[in-house]
């Protein structure tokens, strides 16, 4: 509120209203009652009067009294000249920002609905930068007005001079011509010069559809004017876009983005990227297609880029969007298309907070809006392949990669037979295998999906095993920085000299690797080879991340080392062997999505060896060599390994064929959450084709000291899961100190 108070719009002439002292009879107008909804985890909205005069629509910012404070909202309906009006509260204000758009209102209650959530949480993720609901900031610079001064002398000269070269201020044209701002003044006062008030946030500059994109392929070709036919015919379409890595799919659907932009003058264009890291390495290839850097929106810009993002979008004026899986809510007042690129990456889904899956919102969005939705993806999730193969989606496919390049060879190393040296976690196939790479002059990566140097710290002494505080995830060590660290909660700490529990001095023993570890190996064996570690500790911004996939472009790097973050569409052109330390690791815990989402993200890093013309490699290693989604990677055989999943979660009826819901109980006395979560489970509706499991102590029992019991809901795809949920929430009370998360259609089961 404090930046709003700064920024308040000029009040309207005279009161919104008068109010006669007896009888409540109004003097000047009639009034209308007005709904507001705010961003607060409110259930509805609230009604206020406001003048008829004054116009409100739903959509309009204003800021209205709860209790004794001001807070700003969004009007969610208007009832013009209503007679109970008079007892309300009364609007405070109004303010100028671009309306929240009906479709967007629309789709805020949706949300709302299906994820079990007040609709005020969802307005907050739309109204996410106050400061844009206002003018922008402006400056003043100097420039000159084509009139010559009257007296010309050595220092007005080269004022003009500097004046002529750039719009600058009074003070910087005055340092730059080397005298005072008496002279700079004088001009100004004379006419040569006049003063200019220049927009802090411009207008982005418009998307060049005059420019044509890369020579396409025969079959990329099809595939663009398929999807092109289907933007032409408008209305709500979903198209799966089913390509393995390296065949072009960018290309393809930015041919459609192209085309949705030149059939309407008004059209806004959203392509969502799994991360933001994804986001700062395909600016360029947005660039090279359009001319222009596409809007970008993610947790990373900052807080002036999000203000002139958010009020550009808004006001329709930005048309090609590019962003995280937060884009998706932002105001569009015209929607076209969504791209979802790698639409099967768990990153689409939203863990905290409001818990949601981006791609399934963004179809939900699409429906609503009545716009097309093309979801991009080698290895696409089992819920879009079902659709794509039942018809409901449109199923677009680039078979093979782009120009002479291949798909990597690919081998299992069965770590039984070919073990790694005692103390170490490469096995002599994959030293063997960077090492050809390096002699030919080519790139390898190493890809360990855990972060720092060791996931455990262990006590040689007494066993002791360091844990986070009030949480039952384990610390993992960062030898870098000499810390150890919670992923899970953010804690951190020094390493301690001594074991906590036995004061043993000096008896840390580190267990397991992380990607710190093995480029402490791969220095061991390449000690002359340039190494570096891609992670998001090592590229923790936007600047990180362009810097290191610009230096592995232009070959400045021998040997990456990365978690995920490398398997989610870089191109890196000498990249040509790929070693998977430990391929095993996503398959531990009993994951329904355990088996797809290991074939997902292993074919994805392998994927990045080979994508030009020199042949890719890539070596697994694993200790199941022989479980099915093993030998699916070694016979790169995709469509027959979804096909054995799809089959074993038919017969189960689980995702795609049922539906799952989570509910997550939590309470800072563990006493406190066995009672709440046995209450919440006699309250439990009882209902024909759905499954109540639990509640049990969740897999990860205490987080930042709230004890977690959890229920998990199996649905037939006919019940209502979202009502069921709602109607078993309103009928439990529970103590004020207990939490319940709900988690519709649950990723994580921790």
């Amino acid at each position: 509120m404090d930046a709003l108070k700064r920024q308040r719009a000029p009040a309207p002439a005279g009161p919104l209203f008068a109010v006669a002292e007896e009888g409540a009879e109004f003097v000047h107008d009639t009034l209308d009652k007005v709904a507001v909804l705010f961003p607060l985890p409110l259930p509805e909205p609230f009604d206020y009067r406001a003048p008829t005069s004054l116009g409100l629509q739903p959509g309009m910012h204003v800021i209205a009294p709860i209790g004794s404070r001001l807070v700003r909202g969004v009007v969610w309906s208007v009832e013009r000249e209503h007679p109970g009006a008079a007892n309300l509260k009364a609007i405070e204000e109004v303010l100028p920002g671009s309306p929240v758009p009906e479709m967007s209102r629309a789709f805020i209650d949706w949300a709302a609905k299906y994820l079990v959530r007040p609709p005020g949480d969802l307005v907050r993720m739309v109204v996410r930068s106050p400061e844009a609901l206002f003018p922008p900031p402006t400056y003043t610079v100097i420039a000159p007005t084509g009139e010559p001064p009257p007296k010309l002398t050595e220092a007005r000269k080269r004022v003009m001079e500097e004046a002529a070269k750039e719009h600058v201020s009074a003070a910087e044209l005055a340092r730059r011509a080397e005298t005072s701002s008496a002279v700079v003044k004088g001009l100004v006062d004379c006419g040569a010069l006049t003063k200019l008030e220049i927009s802090e946030d411009p207008p982005f500059p418009p998307p060049n559809l005059e420019m044509s994109g890369k020579a396409l392929s025969g079959i990329q070709q099809a595939a663009a004017d398929e999807m092109c036919v289907t933007v032409r015919a408008g209305g709500f379409h979903v198209a799966l876009l089913d390509g393995v890595t390296g065949s072009g799919k960018t290309e393809v659907y930015l041919e459609a983005a192209a085309e949705a932009l030149k059939l309407d003058p008004t059209a806004q264009v959203l392509v969502l990227l799994p991360e933001i890291a994804l986001t700062q390495a395909a600016m360029s290839r947005f660039n090279a297609r359009f001319g222009v850097t596409p809007v970008e929106w993610h947790s990373a810009i900052p807080q002036k880029a999000r203000r002139r993002a958010w009020r550009e979008i808004a006001a329709g004026r930005a048309r090609l969007v590019v962003g995280a899986r937060s884009a998706l809510f932002l105001p569009y007042p015209n929607l076209k298309l969504i791209v979802i690129d790698e639409e099967h990456d768990s990153s689409y889904k939203q863990e905290e907070g409001v818990i949601y899956q981006a791609r399934d919102l963004a179809v939900a969005r699409a429906k609503l809006g009545d716009c097309m939705v093309i979801l991009a993806s080698a290895t696409p999730s089992l819920e879009t392949l079902v659709n794509a193969q039942s018809g409901r989606y449109a199923h677009v496919k680039l078979p093979s990669r782009h120009g002479t390049a291949e798909l990597p060879d690919v081998e299992l190393v069965d770590l039984k037979i070919d073990a790694p040296e005692k103390g170490r976690w490469l096995s002599p196939k994959l030293i063997k295998g960077a090492a050809e790479a390096l002699l030919r002059g080519e790139q390898s990566l190493f890809y360990m999906n855990r972060r720092g140097y060791a996931p455990l710290t262990l006590c040689k002494a007494c066993g002791h095993r360091m844990r986070s505080p009030d949480s039952d995830s384990w610390l993992v060590e960062h030898r870098y920085s000499g810390r150890l660290v919670c992923h899970l909660t953010g804690f951190s700490m020094p390493k301690p000299k001594e074991c906590p529990e036995c004061l043993a001095p000096d008896s840390f023993t580190s267990i397991g690797p992380g990607v710190e570890r093995i480029e402490e190996e791969v220095r061991y064996f390449f000690p002359n080879a340039r190494i570096e570690i891609f992670s998001s500790d090592t590229t923790p911004n936007g600047d990180a991340v362009r810097d290191l996939v610009a230096r592995m472009e232009k070959n400045e790097i021998d040997i990456l080392i990365g978690t995920q973050i490398v398997a989610k569409g870089h191109n890196f052109p000498n990249l040509t062997f790929v070693g998977v330390v430990d391929a095993d690791l996503g398959l531990k815990g009993g994951d329904l999505r355990a088996g797809e989402r290991t074939y997902q993200l292993v074919s994805q890093v392998a994927g990045r060896a080979g994508r030009h013309e020199k042949k890719g490699r890539a070596l697994i290693q694993t200790y199941a060599p022989h479980e099915p989604v093993m030998q699916a990677l070694l016979a790169q055989d995709r469509d027959a390994f979804f096909a054995a999943e799809i089959a074993e979660r038919e017969a189960a009826g689980m995702p795609p064929y049922g539906r799952l819901a989570a509910v997550i109980v939590s309470a800072p006395d563990e006493l406190l959450a066995n009672d709440a979560a046995k209450l919440m489970g006699e309250k439990a509706p009882v209902v024909e084709g759905l499954d109540l499991w639990g509640p049990a102590p969740a897999p990860l029992s205490v987080i930042r000291g709230m004890h977690r019991r959890r229920f998990l809901i199996r649905a037939n795809r006919g019940v209502d899961v979202s009502a069921f949920l709602a109607a078993w929430a309103s009928r439990v009370k529970l103590h004020s100190a207990v939490r319940v998360q709900i988690d519709v259609d649950p990723y994580s089961f921790l």
